[in-house]
């Protein structure tokens, strides 16, 4: 018997992915339709897309099953990438809010 046989997954942890991302897109949608504004939509928004690229990523592209070094190879990159945008950000808000306050008219 070969390895690919006793490497096959159950079919339900497929159908249990598939329904998940099903309810996260519907979590998505309900941020639209209960019309909701400012950063509480956008992290929402984020934070469901993050969600099911990770199931995505987990289940259907093998990731879950693959060797730890690989997925440190992986994860810790975009990790940095992720930490080095966010601290971006924070300075951006701290520029323009200095900019503002120094050199506004008025």
């Amino acid at each position: 018997m070969s390895d690919t046989a006793s490497e096959q997954h159950p079919i339900g942890i497929y159908l249990k992915i598939w329904l998940l991302l099903f309810a996260l897109s519907a979590c998505s949608y309900m941020v639209d339709y209960f019309q909701l504004q400012g950063y509480l939509r956008w992290t929402l928004i984020i934070i469901f897309m993050l969600l099911k690229a990770g199931l995505i990523v987990a289940i259907f592209m093998h990731f879950q099953w693959e060797r730890l070094a690989l997925k440190y190879t992986l994860l810790l990159p975009t990790v940095a990438v992720m930490v080095l945008i966010a601290l971006m950000l924070i300075e951006g808000d701290y520029t323009f809010a200095t900019r503002h306050a120094f050199f506004d008219p008025g």
